[in-house]
């Protein structure tokens, strides 16, 4: 599940849905905007629910909304303290699944993916989408798993944001997250970000990949709780 959106007064307001997610799951994967202004008061709120309803392994990324006061440092802080972890290019293993994720971040896809071309501020946003799919592959690098998942905020393919407004797709992920899930064989690829997205699409290699995105979740399973469970 992604954009949780954890704001200071919404302890309680998933409590149910992670209870139920624990005693059906083997892992909890939270796709980024675990908060909704990126404080740390914000974090402690989501803590508080997780601490009491989760008891299976929980992996996150931090989303945008998490960067959004300017100390991500102190949201991942909170939420590491409750045995969460937390990629930014790193790996971690779970009964034999490997994972690995980053935030990742913008530049849009295919032929009209933003280029490093003209002005210092343009380079500067490619560079970022560039860290962005080095980190993810280097956390994939160190996987020796068979079976790997890679966990994002914003999305590595077009075909999952679809719905949103073409004129903010650039800002909602970027094709440049797609060539190392492609190259290292990915099993499966989970994010967020896009809150009118579509559920599910593929890479062009054919790897599936999932918007967990709770409104997204609610507006095409509005009878199910907001959560989406996949078996590996």
């Amino acid at each position: 599940m992604a954009d949780l959106h954890y704001a200071k007064h919404s302890r309680g307001s998933l409590q149910g849905v992670f209870a139920e997610v624990s005693s059906k799951a083997d892992v909890l994967l939270l796709c980024g905007d675990l908060t909704d202004y990126g404080l740390a008061e914000e974090a402690e709120e989501l803590v508080a629910d997780l601490r009491s309803s989760v008891r299976v392994p929980i992996i996150a990324v931090l989303g945008n909304h998490d960067f959004e006061s300017s100390q991500p440092e102190l949201v991942r802080d909170v939420v590491e303290r409750a045995n969460v972890t937390v990629l930014d290019g790193g790996c971690t293993e779970v009964l034999g699944v490997g994972f690995a994720g980053v935030c990742g971040f913008g530049g849009g896809f295919g032929r009209r993916m933003l280029n490093a071309w003209g002005e210092p501020l343009i380079k500067q946003f490619v560079k970022e989408a560039i860290d962005q799919a080095l980190r993810l592959e280097q956390g994939l690098t160190k996987l020796q798993t068979e079976k790997k998942i890679v966990v994002l905020h914003y999305s590595p393919i077009r075909a999952t944001i679809v719905g949103e407004d073409p004129e903010i797709f650039a800002f909602l992920g970027s094709s440049r997250l797609e060539e190392p899930i492609n190259r290292f064989r990915v099993t499966a690829v989970f994010h967020g970000h896009a809150h009118n997205g579509a559920l599910e699409g593929a890479t062009s290699t054919g790897i599936p990949v999932y918007n967990v995105s709770l409104s997204v979740l609610q507006k095409h399973t509005p009878a199910q709780l907001p959560y989406r469970i996949i078996e590996i």
